[in-house]
C-alpha cells in the first residue's frame, strides 16, 4: 500500500481509522443504536454505502415529485413562485 502514496501524503493511523469509522458508525441510523456500539468496519462501510444509495434515491424521487408537482401549476402562479424560492 505504501507503493501507492506519495511521499508528500501523511499516512493515516489505526487509532485515527477507529475513531473515524466510529463517527460514521453515529451518523448511520441502522448502527446509531446497534446494541453493542461497535460494529465492524466493514459493517460500518456497508451500512454507509447502503445508506448513501438510499438517500440518493430519495434525492431523485423527491426530485421528480417536485417535477410532477411544478408541471401542473402556472408559472406565474403564487404557488410557483413559492417552491421556486424554497429551491433557490
Amino acid at each position: 500500500m505504501s507503493s501507492r502514496r506519495s511521499r508528500g501524503t501523511p499516512r493515516i493511523t489505526d487509532d485515527q481509522i477507529i475513531e473515524l469509522v466510529s463517527k460514521l458508525q453515529q451518523l448511520l441510523p441502522e448502527l446509531r443504536n446497534h446494541r453493542s456500539n461497535k460494529a465492524s468496519a466493514s459493517k460500518v462501510l456497508q451500512e454507509t454505502c447502503n445508506y448513501v444509495r438510499s438517500l440518493h434515491k430519495e434525492v431523485e424521487d423527491l426530485s421528480d415529485r417536485l417535477s410532477r408537482l411544478l408541471s401542473t401549476i402556472d408559472d406565474d402562479s403564487p404557488q410557483a413562485s413559492i417552491i421556486r424560492s424554497l429551491i433557490n
